[in-house]
């Protein structure tokens, strides 16, 4: 199992166990992460599972893609180390990833 700590915009956050194979939002979903929407399920279609990847960890997590950074102009508050946590496979390298959670999706 790999470890992801998702942050709230209050500070608090949740260490949850994920699968290498799914996705970070597939992750928050599975464990009732406050203010993951993922309205689309998944298919990089909205924007609402948009997710700030802590500095240490924005090269092992990757750049988006032509189709994601489209997605993220929907997105409230984009800032460089913007992803879509659907778009994040969870790998083992990714064993501590930290992301945090906008004040709000759109």
């Amino acid at each position: 199992m790999v470890k992801l700590t998702f942050v709230q915009p209050d500070g608090s956050s949740q260490t949850v166990d994920a699968e290498p194979g799914v996705t970070v939002m597939e992750a928050a979903k599975l464990n009732d992460i406050e203010g993951v929407e993922a309205e689309c399920g998944g298919a990089c279609a909205c924007a609402t599972c948009h997710v700030y990847v802590d500095a240490d960890w924005v090269e092992k997590t990757g750049k988006p893609s032509d189709i994601e950074e489209d997605m993220l102009d929907f997105a409230f508050d984009v800032r460089p180390e913007s992803r879509l946590s659907c778009q994040i496979k969870v790998t083992p390298e990714l064993d501590g990833l930290t992301v945090r959670v906008p004040a709000k999706q759109f």
